[in-house]
């Protein structure tokens, strides 16, 4: 039950901000087109995406003080950089990355982020069944 809970209050966490972002700013709260905005000389001191991913990223640690959740890593570090790199490499592929698509895009309907959406994520399962049954990497 606590796990149930706690998923149901972090979707709901998410999407307010999500919702509250567009609201508030007029824009999708996609990750990878707030990082473009914070990357981008021209923009890095006009936009409120510096706010945004500065509380995603200050957020666990608030929460670690509170609650020390076990993490468990199976995978080496020069796999973690060659899948982040491949993440990278889709999300440029795609428009877009999986919130952007997966949670703002759904959320409007948006039938290019449904059909992105559905295409990482069946090539996620294609992926970890090739590493998990057909290589056996786990």
């Amino acid at each position: 039950m606590h796990d149930f809970v706690t998923a149901f209050l972090g979707g709901a966490l998410l999407g307010i901000a999500v919702v509250g972002y567009l609201y508030v700013n007029g824009r999708i709260a996609g990750i990878s087109g707030l990082i473009a905005q914070v990357l981008n000389p021209q923009t890095i001191f006009k936009t409120p995406a510096v706010w945004f991913l500065s509380g995603l990223i200050i957020t666990p640690f608030i929460y670690g003080l509170f609650v020390q959740p076990e993490i468990v890593l199976y995978a080496s570090p020069l796999m973690m950089i060659i899948a982040g790199l491949l993440v990278g490499f889709g999300t440029r592929l795609g428009s877009g990355c999986t919130s952007g698509h997966g949670i703002c895009g759904i959320s409007r309907l948006s039938k290019r982020s449904i059909i992105a959406t559905m295409t990482f994520m069946f090539a996620g399962f294609v992926t970890v069944y090739i590493v998990r049954h057909l290589i056996g990497a786990f």
